[in-house]
């Protein structure tokens, strides 16, 4: 689990939150698809059109939000609309680190095959 230090705290259930933890490796399908219809929901109201989803910034941000209420079931996405400012870009990148992982997830090795039929030979 990480934690995320907000630069402009906001009120959750009555009480100032100045940091939330979130974990991208809890979003669901069920949570992925919500984030798909929220973003949808949003980008039609507006008439603009889907970018591809390695571009697609409020698919990003949402989420980022379900990873964030992925691990805060007290929180949901009406808490986390007060969100502003540079919180935002923070939120912003969960997602994105969650669709386009950066150098820092190690991939498993894979096997060299040739390697194990010298070695055993």
């Amino acid at each position: 689990m990480n934690i995320l230090k907000l630069k402009n705290p906001i009120k959750i259930n009555g009480k100032e939150v100045r940091e939330l933890t979130y974990d991208a490796n809890e979003i669901t399908a069920d949570a992925f698809v919500e984030a798909e219809m929220r973003k949808f929901n949003a980008a039609s109201k507006k008439g603009i059109n889907a970018a591809t989803i390695e571009m697609d910034y409020s698919m990003h941000l949402e989420l980022g939000f379900a990873a964030i209420i992925a691990v805060n079931p007290d929180i949901d996405y009406n808490d986390l609309s007060r969100l502003k400012g540079t919180d935002l870009i923070a939120v912003t990148r969960v997602g994105r680190n969650f669709i386009m992982p950066s150098a820092e997830v190690e991939e498993e090795p894979m096997e060299d095959s040739t390697a194990n039929k010298s070695a055993s030979a």
